[in-house]
């Protein structure tokens, strides 16, 4: 009788990753039964076959593995001079992590992430310059048509996982500073969003609170979904990027997420912030969000990533303001294509519009298309250089137009240093 040698998916699936992952031992941070893949940001998940770009260490306990982006570039955000409140400057966003974990016993898992930034010193204190951005403030003004630099600390976390069986988890995590349960994972840690420097403009209704000064998060796998909630900080990092800010743990979130196979991660997350700007103390907000993220692997090292992300604020009194994002990015051999298609309601409050002028309660719709490539110019010790360039496309509310013209275009110009594709054993 021939022998049947039929396996469940699950163990299928295992026994894959296993074979891929012979140079890349380190398991996932809250399961030892899934892939390092599936790491996002926070406690997020991204696709089993999302690329991992990084470096890999070994102790005899021990596994680490260090990644991150440096773009030092410049920047003209009103490039045909139709508006005010266009800049132009060199900058050099950036960011580093390390990620380390250990087993403890035959089914605990220990594991803590470093992640600092040197946007302070990039970038000043007001960040760089981004049209229609909006989010936090310096020197008491709010921070607007600008991307607020990230704190030296964004994110001092520790976790502790314990598998059950091979499709059961349960986990703690606790961040000073950390990510909560809300939004999909953080646009810097999205495969689809790894070449483009620019935050996306509705990075406040998605990912904003991707750097919180106290979280602690539990949550439970089962099988192919995951269900997890936070208490944590509700209030923005301060002005100051080097401190530690007051922990309050005064707001909470839930978030749900699904991988239905290697290629795709879905969730969808509820949370209540208070006061999270500090120029408007008296202001909570709830938000809604939903996420698709989807990776394929395609030939020679290449991969196809994309993101499609909704994400909706909601405040005491006021209409809820919608956001909607898309974007791809696409490998092909030294080139990779990136593009980011946002819409986004911006109401006076976040453009520091006067109500006089503009009518209370406002909402204007802003349109903003992205289409840019990086090339790899050189790999040096499983470290890559690129140079690269965007253009972006604004179509926002005529009202806006003297202030911003009409149909601003804005330029990019960079270099990307970035850590190198972590190999995978086929054979």
């Amino acid at each position: 009788m021939k022998k049947d040698t039929t396996k469940p998916a699950m163990e299928h699936n295992m026994d894959m990753h296993m074979e891929m992952n012979r140079e890349v031992p380190m398991s996932h941070a809250f399961s030892l039964n899934l892939p390092m893949n599936r790491n996002g940001s926070g406690t997020g998940w991204l696709p089993d076959a999302s690329p991992m770009y990084g470096y890999m260490l070994h102790s005899k306990n021990w596994m680490y593995m260090i990644h991150g982006s440096i773009f030092p570039g410049y920047t003209n955000q009103d490039l045909t001079s139709k508006g005010s409140r266009g800049d132009q400057k060199f900058s050099v966003p950036n960011w580093f992590m390390l990620m380390a974990q250990r087993k403890v016993g035959e089914k605990g898992l220990f594991h803590y992430n470093i992640m600092l930034s040197l946007d302070r010193l990039t970038e000043g204190g007001n960040g760089y310059p981004l049209l229609f951005q909006s989010g936090e403030s310096w020197k008491n003004v709010p921070l607007v048509d600008r991307q607020h630099p990230h704190d030296l600390f964004s994110e001092l976390s520790v976790s502790y996982s314990y598998a059950f069986s091979k499709k059961i988890d349960a986990f703690v995590y606790v961040g000073y500073p950390g990510e909560p349960a809300l939004g999909s994972v953080a646009f810097m840690h999205r495969p689809s969003s790894l070449p483009n420097p620019d935050a996306p403009i509705s990075h406040h209704w998605n990912d904003g609170t991707h750097i919180t000064f106290g979280v602690a998060t539990i949550g439970v796998r089962f099988d192919k979904f995951k269900l997890e909630g936070s208490s944590f900080t509700g209030r923005e990092p301060d002005e100051d990027r080097y401190n530690f800010d007051k922990a309050r743990f005064d707001s909470w979130s839930g978030r749900l997420s699904f991988n239905p196979s290697d290629n795709w991660s879905l969730q969808v997350s509820h949370g209540f912030t208070k006061s999270p700007e500090a120029l408007h103390p008296d202001e909570d907000v709830k938000r809604t969000t939903a996420s698709a993220i989807y990776s394929l692997p395609l030939n020679n090292d290449n991969w196809l990533n994309a993101t499609a992300l909704w994400g909706l604020n909601k405040t005491a009194g006021h209409d809820g303001e919608n956001a909607l994002l898309l974007e791809g990015a696409m490998g092909l051999h030294k080139v990779t294509l990136y593009t980011r298609y946002e819409w986004v309601q911006k109401s006076n409050e976040e453009l520091n519009l006067p109500e006089v002028t503009y009518g209370k309660d406002a909402l204007f719709p802003v349109n903003a298309f992205t289409a840019g490539l990086n090339y790899d110019l050189l790999q040096f010790a499983k470290t890559r250089l690129a140079v690269g360039g965007h253009l972006t496309f604004y179509d926002a509310d005529n009202k806006l137009n003297n202030l911003y013209g009409k149909n601003p275009l804005s330029l990019q110009l960079f270099l990307r240093i970035y850590p190198g594709l972590m190999k995978m054993d086929m054979q």
